[in-house]
């Protein structure tokens, strides 16, 4: 037996493993929508996307704890995603708060240090470069563009695990080929 609308509650409370995989084809989007309002002002996908997960897992730790009809499961659903949200918010937010009063931060950058960082980031690119292309790209997108693997290996049709395994073995490479020009660089 399958979850549906009528039985999903029921099949739910028994921990049915196919009732979980129903509510996140039902009710992934309005989940998102919720999570992406409250969240998208940190400007980080990660903690979005830990904080989706996180709903899904109280949905089910809690579904014991549900009393009502479809229509108020619903709401439910939407509270726990919106209660949630706000608590990944204030925690985010509070790390952020401790360290920036702990930390002396010197806003303006010197011309040396941007020079530094444009030299560094030259480089950077003159050895992403020597990769293969397929590689070249997903350095690209992770690092230079700010994808996260799912998002690369939807844009470039391969798995997560051979994207996270490409930029494990490129950064390898970029390791192994910086260091051989340093030490051309000496003279060794």
């Amino acid at each position: 037996m399958t979850s549906n609308d009528t039985n999903l509650i029921q099949r739910l409370k028994r921990q049915e493993e196919d009732a979980l995989e129903f509510i996140v084809d039902k009710y992934l989007p309005l989940i998102k929508g919720i999570t992406y309002k409250i969240l998208t002002p940190l400007e980080n996908k990660g903690v979005i996307e830990e904080c989706i997960n996180d709903i899904f897992l109280s949905i089910w730790n809690n579904s014991g704890k549900f009393h009502g009809d479809s229509d108020d499961f619903k709401k439910w659903i939407c509270a726990i995603a919106k209660f949630k949200s706000i608590d990944y918010y204030r925690k985010v937010t509070k790390k952020v708060e401790i360290t920036s009063n702990d930390i002396d931060l010197n806003v303006e950058k010197s011309a040396e240090d941007k020079l530094i960082m444009q030299e560094d980031r030259t480089e950077l690119i003159k050895l992403i470069n020597h990769l293969e292309p397929i590689e070249r790209d997903i350095f690209i997108m992770k690092f230079f563009l700010g994808l996260n693997t799912e998002e690369i290996s939807l844009k470039l049709g391969l798995t997560k695990s051979s994207v996270d395994n490409r930029i494990y073995r490129g950064k390898k490479r970029l390791n192994q080929k910086a260091t051989n020009l340093k030490l051309k660089e000496n003279g060794i």
